[in-house]
């Protein structure tokens, strides 16, 4: 097994400071379980600061998902690194047969040259631990 080197973990799609508080800022709107999709653009980092914009689909219940986009700005180095800027906001609702079309327009309101990447949900939100003798996967239980 090969242990990715630290580069190459802030490289990874979703993977990062910026994108971390994102994902908590996200929970804050949206409970994780009802997550199905999140799309990222690759971040672009100018000088001393980062930003980053998720598309993120969740389930409602029907045949339809509500819209998130999430966006973050992350001061990368100087006195105020550490500093996050985060923003997330419900764009809409669509039917789940035309997502791929509303992430394609996201993308050319966006003027990003690059289709985002899809991620699991579970690389912000992992599952709990399972107990492994339970047939049905329900979390264990401590008495």
């Amino acid at each position: 097994m090969t242990i990715p080197a630290p580069l190459d973990l802030l490289r990874q799609p979703g993977v990062g400071v910026g994108w971390m508080r994102v994902a908590q800022a996200l929970a804050e709107h949206l409970p994780p379980e009802e997550i199905d999709g999140i799309w990222l653009f690759q971040p672009v980092r100018r000088e001393d600061r980062e930003w980053g914009v998720a598309v993120v689909a969740g389930r409602t219940g029907t045949e339809r998902r509500r819209i998130y986009t999430a966006s973050y700005m992350l001061v990368v180095r100087g006195r105020d690194r550490g500093e996050c800027k985060l923003a997330v906001e419900q764009v809409g609702e669509s039917p789940s047969a035309v997502l791929q079309d509303v992430i394609a327009g996201v993308q050319r309101r966006a003027g990003e040259p690059e289709p985002p990447v899809a991620i699991s949900p579970a690389l912000w939100y992992p599952p709990d631990e399972q107990d492994p003798s339970d047939p049905n996967g329900a979390p264990s239980v401590s008495s």
